[in-house]
């Protein structure tokens, strides 16, 4: 498969494309996140003492409060930072090149997300034998949520733009094969959402729908010659499992409804899964055809 749109993305990543600066990059961005996640408990020590400091990073540990779950979504900004330094110092990429032209970015992220909502929506209908259980009043919910879509806006493009963005490009200036940079970063994508703590034996299960996400992010990436669909795509994934219905535990603070965790960790999740994938997939084939015909 051609895909000639991510050439834009590529091109500046094969300036200096050498598999040591990717290296070297990816720990740069593993510093500055972390460095990220320390400036945030510093400005928690400077508000609320030392003592408070450390019950936030407790709260921040179960996130299953609305504050809590906030600032752990705010450490992504750390995530986002990184790449962009890694882009810049080491490869001399202008930092618009890890997110491609942004009239189209603009426009692709909002197809992406309308198109998700709508069959989403048309999705939840579908009985799973899973209640829901009420987890924030609607008054409390709808005051967090405009701080909360902005939060996972900003969650969701950090990842989008180290993963499809810097790893993806930059493996793509190296190397012709998709096999190589779209299946890499999607292995690592799916390999950090491995939670056994939460979804016990259907821990890997969860990591295999994860895989074949990041997979269709990464096609959808390298199609469009930008994240703005993979992002938009993510975006609308992600509101849907932190802000709508989540999964009772840590992030769960901010999600109006929550499933039980342990219901989730014991149940025969397989055909429910498939489900989700197939949905999934429906939902790329309609993004890469509705975007394939203004990806100018």
């Amino acid at each position: 498969m051609q895909y000639v749109a991510q050439e834009a993305l590529v091109a500046p990543a094969r300036v200096k494309s050498a598999l040591w600066r990717l290296m070297i990059g990816l720990a740069l961005a593993v510093v500055i996140y972390v460095a990220g996640i320390a400036a945030l408990f510093a400005l928690l020590v400077a508000i609320s003492g030392w003592d408070g400091a450390q019950m936030w990073l407790v709260r921040m540990a179960e996130a299953d409060s609305p504050t809590a779950t906030l600032l752990v979504l705010s450490t992504f900004i750390g995530m986002g930072l990184g790449p962009l330094a890694a882009a810049r110092l080491l490869h001399g990429r202008p930092l618009g090149s890890l997110f491609g032209a942004r009239p189209r970015l603009l426009r692709h992220f909002a197809i992406a997300t309308g198109i998700c909502v709508l069959i989403y929506a048309i999705a939840a209908l579908i009985p799973t034998g899973i209640t829901p259980e009420r987890n924030l009043p609607t008054g409390i919910w709808a005051t967090f949520l405009p701080l909360a879509l902005v939060a996972v806006l900003v969650q969701t493009g950090a990842e989008e733009v180290l993963f499809r963005g810097y790893i993806q490009t930059q493996l793509a200036a190296r190397f012709a094969s998709p096999m190589v940079w779209m299946l890499i970063p999607s292995v690592i994508f799916a390999s950090l959402h491995y939670q056994p703590d939460i979804f016990g034996e259907n821990a890997w299960m969860m990591v295999c729908a994860v895989f074949v996400f990041a997979m269709l992010a990464a096609d959808l990436t390298a199609y469009t010659g930008t994240i703005g669909a993979a992002w938009g795509f993510h975006f609308a994934n992600n509101c849907g499992a932190i802000l709508i219905v989540g999964i009772e535990g840590p992030l769960s603070g901010l999600a109006l409804y929550t499933l039980p965790e342990g219901v989730i960790a014991q149940a025969d999740l397989g055909w429910m899964l498939a489900m989700d994938v197939t949905v999934m997939i429906i939902v790329w084939a309609v993004i890469r055809r509705v975007v394939g015909r203004v990806v100018v």
